[in-house]
């Protein structure tokens, strides 16, 4: 078998051809394109071998892999902080990791990551791009405020963009061309609008065939939107062993610096998908007056101050929420937070 390791940049794919033997048999960059990857695929064919590949996790990754793997390859995603931990470098050039990526898979080293499916993928996707599109809306909403601002101009209506809001900002008069913004973004806005109201029959249209969304709209906090973001990001509940890897992958545990009798908790990893730490974040803004958390999360904002006790107090809440979902979907039982957790597998 021939042991392939790929780095790849925006315009060029390092590779690193290993036999069995840990021999480097060819070395060599193509372009990360269908017709460079079709090239190396014919290339490597004429050995007659059968080749397993790893490429380093980072956009375009997936594109290369499910190209690959098409063409009969074996291919794995490496998490690139993992290689860093495994193969730490003095000299780093991407000649040199693709040789060290070919050396982990001919050692079977490999920190392969979890890759979603085709579905799943999709049904990310769709949640990603509504949220990216609530982003843009939002910006544009505080730029019409911004303006206002500038010109001293109040806002005594609760809605700024509904039908007395829309009729003020028509009524104010403002100089060119601030006015001529003001429309704009409000045509803008109004698309928007559409194109989110669209999304959101989309995605109530898919999840309603979800088994994990009606699960976890029983959470305090969490409504339709935020239950096919989470389950959507999840994928297969199966895949984490404890609800203390599940809340770790969420990337919502800080960092420990140990040694000694030195015991530091630095910042938040940040390690897991950011859009489900940000739908368990927007969950614990609201969990936070359920019974169930309210006074816990009142005693720990109180502990560590005005400054920053609410915001960590709020990470800790959302941390919970994902071991509460961990043992929800594992049992496949709604939220009672009045339940002994079920056990961790194996």
């Amino acid at each position: 078998m021939l042991h392939v390791g790929m780095d790849l940049c925006r315009t060029r794919l390092d590779i690193c051809v290993m036999d069995e033997e840990g021999e480097v048999i060819e070395e060599g960059a193509w372009p990360p394109d269908a017709d460079g990857l079709a090239k190396t695929v014919r290339h490597l064919r004429k050995s007659k071998q059968p080749v397993a590949a790893v490429i380093e996790s980072m956009n375009g990754a997936r594109f290369v892999h499910d190209t690959l793997e098409l063409a009969g390859w074996a291919v794995e995603i490496a998490d690139a902080q993992r290689v860093k931990g495994i193969a730490p470098l003095a000299c780093k050039t991407d000649r040199i990791d693709a040789r060290v990526l070919a050396e982990l898979s001919r050692r079977d080293l490999v920190p392969a990551i979890w890759l979603p499916t085709p579905g799943v993928r999709a049904e990310r996707e769709l949640a990603r791009w509504r949220l990216h599109l609530v982003r843009h809306r939002t910006a544009l909403k505080n730029r019409v405020h911004s303006i206002l601002l500038a010109f001293g101009k109040p806002c005594p209506v609760s809605d700024l963009f509904g039908v007395k809001g829309r009729q003020l900002l028509a009524d104010l008069g403002l100089a060119e061309p601030w006015r001529g913004h003001v429309e704009a973004a409000l045509r803008l806005i109004d698309h928007l609008d559409d194109q989110i109201a669209e999304l959101e029959e989309e995605l109530r249209s898919d999840g309603a065939d979800h088994p994990y969304v009606p699960l976890l709209m029983t959470v305090p906090g969490i409504g339709w939107v935020l239950a096919y973001t989470i389950a959507a990001e999840l994928g297969d509940i199966s895949r984490f062993p404890s609800p203390k890897k599940l809340a770790g992958y969420t990337g919502l545990c800080p960092r420990v610096y140990q040694s000694g009798g030195t015991d530091h908790r630095g910042p938040l990893r940040k390690n897991g998908p950011r859009y489900l730490r940000w739908a368990l974040i927007e969950a614990a803004g609201h969990a936070c007056r359920h019974p169930a958390y309210r006074d816990h999360y009142q005693a720990t904002a109180r502990r560590l101050g005005r400054n920053r006790g609410k915001r960590v107090a709020r990470v800790e809440l959302a941390r919970r929420l994902s071991e509460a979902i961990w043992h929800m979907l594992t049992n496949g039982e709604a939220f009672n937070p009045y339940s002994q957790p079920a056990k961790a597998a194996a």
